[in-house]
């Protein structure tokens, strides 16, 4: 008899990658987009399993959970839960509820797999290759960074990503970079190449102009300059180049400095092929999307937030924005005086600027590396730093923001960064 799975969260990225992979299982599914649509769908189909995410509004997982023991029929039903932290005490609340499993976020592909196939009795297909896939949009370029190998799961994750950070970011002409990280390519990885470059053009639908790959792989050089589909996608050798070149064929006339910000700022920008009647669609659809200090309030309950900054104006900003979500934001006016915390103080979120007296960024950053300490971390820089966060790059920070801050650009960094399914 085929099994049915009931997902019940809010996210789209989640919700569509676990649908494809238990359908191409045979695994029925059905998808509750929010906790009141999910408790319906459970009473009404009665799937053997649940899958849900934490962070629901309008009725939080409690309560959901609480629905399933309403009834001898839902009863009984095994729940996989996955959420930003749990505690000890939530943990011993869950147990009566038949929660067979938690997962925290980032969540394990394999291990969850692996909790499917034993809770459903279902062998799952699952790519268990080595492979690092990560995506953020830094200055409204998208970064994508491949490292280790291909996992193909991993890449079929990569398509939904990248639609949910356009929308995040309400991007209108996306732009980016691809930066296959110490990866030695042969005609055996042809296939692969091949179905990233498709993921890639399909789900951001950028202009190929806007599309770099950063590889020092001189198969990969030859191989996409070569290919008739592929051909306009530009291969770099290097990350601050690459930058400067989507920057500037946006606007030919922008040079380096101030006016570059207007460009990494908050313009908006259209493509070459978009009618005024158009454009003014997409804004206004884009608007209807704002990410406001109550929507993030699910994701950040309860986090510890520090902002490392000697400006006193940028750690008032990130601590006022945060005023009234259920998040702890602790301020430290310079590196060393947030080292002196870091070892007896956990943080779910660092905002960290690169240039600081005493101990710099930098200073903390390779402080934590040494430490193998996996603090999320947000670093703040001004325009003209670009030298700095290519700098913070190297040192595996993905996420930046430029200065000037605003509420705005910091909900939907802190979305970004703490609100992915995988």
């Amino acid at each position: 008899m085929m099994k049915h799975v009931l997902i019940i969260d809010e996210s789209p990225l989640f919700r569509e990658y676990l649908r494809l992979k238990l359908e191409e299982s045979g695994i029925e599914v059905s998808i509750g987009i929010q906790a009141l649509d999910g408790v319906t769908k459970m009473k009404n189909l009665v799937p053997d399993l649940i899958i849900m995410d934490s962070s629901l509004s309008r009725m939080g997982y409690i309560e959901v959970l609480k629905e399933t023991k309403t009834s001898p029929n839902t009863i009984n039903i095994p729940v996989i839960l996955m959420t930003q932290r749990i505690d000890q005490k939530q943990l011993l609340e869950l147990v009566s509820y038949n929660v067979k499993k938690v997962f925290t976020k980032p969540v394990k592909i394999d291990a969850l797999f692996t909790t499917l196939s034993e809770l459903l009795g279902v062998a799952l297909k699952i790519d268990e290759s080595p492979g690092i896939v990560e995506v953020h949009v830094n200055d409204n370029i998208i970064f994508i960074e491949l490292a280790q190998g291909w996992n193909r799961d991993k890449l079929d994750l990569l398509h939904f990503k990248i639609i949910e950070l356009i929308k995040l970011y309400e991007i209108l002409l996306p732009k980016v970079i691809v930066m296959l990280s110490d990866m030695k390519l042969g005609y055996g990885d042809v296939t692969n190449l091949e179905k990233l470059l498709l993921i890639i053009t399909r789900a951001s639908k950028a202009k190929h102009k806007f599309i770099k790959i950063l590889t020092m792989d001189d198969f990969a050089h030859k191989f996409i300059n070569g290919h008739e589909s592929y051909g306009d996608i530009k291969v770099v050798s290097n990350l601050h180049d690459a930058i400067d070149e989507l920057l500037t064929e946006l606007n030919p006339d922008m040079i380096h400095g101030e006016k570059r910000a207007e460009i990494i700022g908050d313009k908006v920008l259209s493509a070459d092929n978009m009618v005024e009647e158009e454009a003014m669609q997409l804004k206004f659809n884009a608007d209807s999307h704002k990410i406001t200090k109550e929507s993030i309030k699910e994701s950040v309950q309860d986090m510890r937030i520090a902002t490392v900054d000697d400006d006193f104006v940028i750690r008032e900003l990130i601590k006022n924005s945060f005023e009234g979500t259920g998040a702890e934001v602790k301020t430290f006016s310079d590196g060393e005086d947030f080292l002196s915390v870091a070892d007896t103080e956990d943080f779910d979120l660092v905002f960290l600027d690169l240039i600081m007296p005493k101990k710099d960024g930098f200073a903390v950053l390779d402080y934590l590396r040494g430490k193998d300490t996996k603090y999320p971390v947000i670093v703040l820089s001004s325009v003209t730093e670009r030298d700095t966060v290519i700098r913070a790059f190297n040192m595996g920070i993905k996420s930046y923001l430029i200065k000037p801050l605003k509420p705005q650009d910091i909900f939907k960094k802190s979305m970004e960064i703490l609100k992915p399914g995988f």
